[in-house]
C-alpha cells in the first residue's frame, strides 16, 4: 500500500510542479520561522511581509 501511495504522490507532483513547489516553500518558511529565526530575522520578515501585503492589495484593486 505504501508503494502505491508513493507512486501516486510522485505522479501528482509531476502533474502539479508549480503547486508542489509552492507547498514545499511554504512548509520550509514556516519551519524556519518556528524553529530557527532570530529576533532580527523576525523583524526583517515582518517588514517583508508588510511590503508583500501592500503589493497584493494594490494588485487586487480594480483599475
Amino acid at each position: 500500500m505504501a508503494k502505491k501511495q508513493t507512486e501516486a504522490n510522485k505522479k501528482w507532483q509531476e502533474k502539479n510542479k508549480e503547486h508542489a513547489k509552492y507547498l514545499s516553500n511554504r512548509s520550509r518558511s514556516r519551519s524556519f520561522i518556528r524553529n530557527q529565526a532570530t529576533f532580527e530575522d523576525i523583524q526583517e520578515l515582518r517588514k517583508l511581509l508588510d511590503e508583500r501585503e501592500e503589493q497584493i492589495k494594490n494588485s487586487a484593486l480594480p483599475e
